[in-house]
C-alpha cells in the first residue's frame, strides 16, 4: 500500500503584528516528483512572484492541504494560559494532522520543529493527535530544506501569511511594514501606536510591551 506525505511548517512565529501560520500538505511520491521538478523548496528561498505561482500549483494538484490561523489575540491568551508559542504550534499541527488522516492508509508525516528539545516537542504533538496507528512522525530542524512535503507546507503558509498582512496593510496602512521586529517600519509603528489597534499586536511581545509602557510614561508627564 502506497505511503503517502504530510508535511508541515509554520509562517510568522516571531512578528509582533499579524497571524502565526500553520500549514499542511499532503502529497503522494508522484506529486513529490512533480513539484521537485517545480522548483517546490524552502520558501524563503523563493522570490515572492515564484512563492505565489508555486502556492497556486501546491493547492491545485496535492492530494489535500490545511491551514490554521493563530490570530494576535489568540497568541496572547494562549500564553497567559500557561500555553507557549512551541506548544500552541504543536496544537495547531496535530489540528491539521487531525483533519487530514482520514485513517485510510500510512502516512509518513514530517513536521518542522521549531523547539531545540525535539523528542519533548514530539511527546507533547502527539498527546493531541487523535489517531497514531496509520502515522509515522518525524520531527525535524531545517525539514522545509530537506523534505518536498515540508517545502510545499512552508510556501503555503508564507503565502497566506503574506495575504493577511495585505488585508491589515489595507486596513492600517503600509507603515506597518512586515510585522517583524527587525523591520524599522515596524518598530516605529508600534512605538506610536502601541495603545491603539485592538487585536493587531500580540501583546504579550516584549517589543510591544516595551512600546506600551513608554507612550505611558510620556502621557504621565
Amino acid at each position: 500500500m502506497e505511503t503517502l506525505l504530510l508535511g508541515i511548517d509554520d509562517a510568522g512565529r516571531g512578528p509582533v503584528i499579524g497571524p502565526m501560520i500553520l500549514a499542511g500538505c499532503l502529497i503522494d511520491g508522484e506529486i513529490e516528483k512533480e513539484f521537485k521538478s517545480l522548483g517546490v523548496r524552502d520558501s524563503k528561498q523563493l522570490t515572492s512572484r515564484r512563492r505565489e505561482f508555486l502556492a497556486e500549483e501546491i493547492r491545485k494538484k496535492a492530494r489535500a492541504f490545511d491551514v490554521v490561523i493563530a490570530f494576535p489575540e489568540k497568541i496572547d491568551k494562549s500564553k497567559d494560559k500557561g500555553v507557549k508559542l512551541n506548544e500552541l504550534e504543536a496544537i495547531m499541527a496535530a489540528k491539521i494532522i487531525n483533519k487530514l488522516n482520514k485513517g485510510k492508509g500510512k502516512i509518513k508525516v514530517v513536521l518542522d520543529c521549531p523547539s531545540t528539545s525535539i523528542k519533548k516537542w514530539d511527546d507533547f504533538l502527539k498527546m493531541h493527535i487523535k489517531n497514531l496507528s496509520n502515522l509515522e512522525i518525524f520531527c525535524e530542524h531545517k525539514a522545509d530544506k530537506n523534505h518536498i512535503s515540508v517545502a510545499a507546507a512552508s510556501i503555503l503558509a508564507k503565502s497566506e501569511r503574506e495575504k493577511q498582512m495585505d488585508k491589515l496593510k489595507k486596513k492600517y496602512g503600509k507603515e506597518i511594514g512586515s510585522g517583524y521586529t527587525s523591520d524599522p517600519k515596524t518598530r516605529e509603528f508600534v512605538t506610536k501606536n502601541a495603545k491603539k489597534h485592538k487585536g493587531l499586536f500580540r501583546k504579550s511581545w516584549s517589543t510591544w510591551k516595551k512600546a506600551n509602557s513608554d507612550s505611558h510614561q510620556k502621557k504621565l508627564f
